[in-house]
């Protein structure tokens, strides 16, 4: 299964990244960076919210009715004259449900490494909320998810898998951000001095923030 940095990496995802900039009125490539970092933590988030059982179910009823994965079909409907706020309200909902207090501590720190504003950050993740929950609904469908079992699979294969601990602590860490911005040093010095794997999170997220 593809994680979710594979997929912004396709065309797909270019065509999320330079939609999602347009509409927001941010830079490309700074877009680019909130996304690659925002995304697994949305994606970490999630699978921690599963591992209840009143999570998963909310959860399944989503990615099995509203977002299904139809949004997809219709980017440059969705892109075109730019989004619509009933999208970016939808997406405020989704972020609040899933960072819950933690939401302005993510886009905190995320906004430090992108070189953005915590407002800008929000716009940019208020637009993308809602295409991460219709990727989670395409892959449920494809691979005929209908348990939370199938579910906590799912979400792990999006992530890429659990063999990668630096990149998931790093998730971690960041999710327990309460918003003072203390834990932004430490989280630079992990990705930093973290792992450089080819294609692994922790290797593309230093290079983001300038470790080669």
């Amino acid at each position: 299964m593809a994680g979710i940095l594979d997929v912004l990496n396709s065309d797909l995802g270019q065509t999320i990244i330079s939609g999602v900039a347009g509409s927001t009125g941010q830079d490309k490539d700074k877009t680019s960076s909130v996304l690659t970092m925002a995304l697994p933590v949305l994606m970490k988030a999630m699978e921690r919210n599963a591992a209840t059982p009143k999570g998963a179910e909310g959860l399944m009823n989503a990615i099995q009715g509203k977002h299904s994965g139809g949004i997809l079909d219709n980017l440059s409907d969705l892109f075109s004259g730019g989004v619509d706020d009933n999208v970016k309200n939808d997406g405020d909902k989704i972020l609040n449900h899933v960072l819950g207090s933690k939401k302005r501590g993510v886009e905190s720190i995320i906004g430090q490494k992108a070189g953005l504003d915590v407002g800008s950050v929000g716009q940019i993740l208020k637009v993308a909320a809602p295409i991460l929950m219709g990727i989670i609904g395409q892959q449920a469908q494809q691979k005929n998810v209908s348990s939370t079992n199938d579910l906590s699979g799912l979400l792990g294969g999006l992530l890429g898998g659990n063999d990668a601990k630096e990149e998931q602590n790093f998730l971690e860490k960041i999710l327990d951000a309460d918003g003072d911005g203390s834990v932004i040093d430490d989280v630079a010095g992990m990705l930093l001095g973290g792992s450089k794997k080819k294609g692994g999170l922790g290797g593309l997220l230093g290079g983001l923030f300038g470790g080669k």
